[in-house]
This record gives C-alpha cells, structure tokens and sequence, in this order.
C-alpha cells in the first residue's frame, strides 16, 4: 500500500520537474568534475576534448533519469514516473539535435 506521506507527491508535474531538473544537475556536475580533474593535474588540459565532455556529461546526465524513476517505482508512483517520461524523452531528442551528427 501506497504511504500518505508520498502521495500528495504522486503528481505528473513532480515528475517532470525531476526529470527536467536532475540531467541538468548531472550535467554540471559532471563538467565541473572534468574541470576539477584538470585543475589537479589528473587530466592533462585539452587532452579530452571540450566536444567529448560536453556529449558525455550530457548523455549520462540523461542516463541518470532512471534513478528517480526507479525511485518513483518503488514508492508506487505511477503519476510521477509517468511525468519523468516526457522531460526525458525531450533531453533525447535535444541530445541528437545536438550531438548526433557528431556520432552517427
């Protein structure tokens, strides 16, 4: 059975905030992970190109929507996972717009 706590959150709209918000989120961390990663001398500069970490960060960012997915799933919330479906699927296409010449 579903818990009261969650269910005023089993909203579409919660759903599409997260999966709006949270690639976005990985995104920049992942650049600034890059960028730290240079800085510290672990990754020399230029080594991996700017067009490499930019596609990478992005798609993983994309990727990484499972997780609230996964979590909306098992708290049974259907409306929510539902609502992380569209953000992504737009990330996706976004993400070919963008890249898909540069790997295809």
């Amino acid at each position: 059975m579903r818990s009261s706590n969650y269910e005023k959150y089993d909203q579409v709209w919660v759903g599409i905030l997260a999966g709006f918000a949270l690639p976005l989120f990985w995104y920049f961390i992942l650049m600034s992970l890059f960028d730290s990663m240079e800085t510290m001398g672990w990754l020399e500069p230029g080594r991996v190109a700017l067009d490499f970490r930019q596609r990478t960060s992005a798609l993983v960012g994309v990727c990484l929507n499972i997780l609230p997915l996964q979590i909306f799933n098992n708290q049974n919330m259907e409306r929510a996972m539902r609502g992380v479906i569209f953000p992504t699927v737009i990330w996706v296409a976004v993400w070919l717009y963008l890249f898909g010449a540069s790997v295809l």
